[in-house]
Order: structure tokens, then sequence, then C-alpha cells
């Protein structure tokens, strides 16, 4: 068995606690109100950004050129999707730019900048890669059952698509390599960074669902 297989299998009670969740099912049935998806696209305008600078970090501890390259084009195109996909949200709902980030959003990229910044880039990798791995799988549940017409079809299709398919798979066997080499302590910490960034894939949705605020 991959070890990313082996992650996978230990994050299944979040993966399904993430399908259940009514932030995806609303989005499946195109019910989901706009200012909850208003809120998810903000949020995630900020989360990619970091996000981006988060496999930057990760390419430039890395020592094969081959993975220097994969992961600059990954963080070259998380801007692109960032520029591209939300911009035409923000002009289709009515959304502001300039949001700050709330509390899991916050969570998220802080935990993935230090993780790549100081783990090492086997851990690093496992940390960034639910944001690849859940949301595809997200993207095909929902493409496979949504609604239509559905308002938030072109979100749908963006991570359901075959060009989003190859990333993740690319990045899931950079993530078999690194792991190839990795030490049965640095594979501990590798699962644990992957149990952590999926957890928080959940809140991330859980907060655009109740338009989570700062409390003080």
């Amino acid at each position: 068995m991959r070890f990313t297989e082996q992650l996978w299998q230990q994050i299944t009670p979040i993966y399904e606690a993430i399908l259940a969740h009514g932030f995806v099912r609303e989005l499946t049935t195109g019910s989901l109100p706009a200012e909850k998806f208003q809120y998810y696209i903000q949020q995630d305008a900020l989360y990619l950004t970091d996000f981006s600078r988060a496999l930057a970090q990760l390419a430039s501890k890395s020592h094969q050129p081959d993975d220097i390259l994969a992961l600059t084009e990954f963080a070259a195109n998380a801007i692109r999707v960032e520029r591209i996909l939300h911009e035409s949200y923000f002009a289709g709902f009515g959304i502001s730019a300039g949001a700050q980030k709330m509390p899991a959003c916050f969570a998220y990229t802080n935990f993935l900048l230090t993780a790549t910044a100081h783990e090492s880039p086997a851990v690093g990798a496992a940390a960034v890669l639910p944001c690849f791995w859940i949301y595809r799988e997200v993207g095909k549940f929902i493409y496979a059952k949504a609604a239509s017409p559905n308002p938030y079809q072109s979100w749908i299709d963006t991570y359901a698509g075959d060009a989003f398919d190859q990333v993740v798979s690319q990045m899931l066997n950079l993530t078999d390599q690194l792991a190839d080499g990795a030490s049965t302590k640095e594979k501990e910490k590798m699962a644990e960074a992957f149990r952590q960034s999926s957890r928080l894939e959940w809140y991330f949705w859980n907060d655009a669902y109740i338009l989570h605020r700062w409390q003080v």
C-alpha cells in the first residue's frame, strides 16, 4: 500500500464529516445561501495566497530539480486560480475584496506556513496535500450529485476537472517519493501534519457555513 493511501485511511472519519457537512450538501443542491459562499470565496482568496507561499517555501527546501519545478508550478497555479476563479465570483456574487482572515483561515494558513518553513520537505508535503486531495475528492463527489442548473457549477467544474486531477496525482506521487526516504519518526510527523490539515479543511468550510467571526 502506498504511504498516501495509509494517510487517507487515517482521515476517513474526517472526510466523511466533510461530505456530511451542510456547506457541502447545500453546495451540491445549489441551495447554499449566497452570503455563505461569499464568505467562503473571500477566505479562500486569502488562503490561496498563503498556500502559494507555503508551496514556494517547500520548493526552496527541495533537493530534486523535478520536485522544485513541480512545486513552483503549483505555487504559480494557486495564484492563477485565486485570480481567475475568484475574480469571476467576486463580480458575479458581488463580493468585495479586502476581507480579513477569519479564525479557520488564520489557523490553517499559519499551520501550513509553519510546517513548510520549519519541518522537513516530507512533512511539509504532507501538510499541503489535503488541500489538493480533499478538494479533488469533494469536487468529484459534488459533480456526480450536483443539481442542474447550479449557481456554483463553475466552482464544481474546477475541482472535478481533469486538469486539477492531474495536479493532485503529481502531488500524491511527490509525497510518496518523499515518504520512501523518510524515517519512521518522520513518517509519523507526516501523518500528523496530514491529519491536522484535514481537520482544518473541515473547519474552513464550517466557518463559512456558520459565518464565523472573531468573537472578541
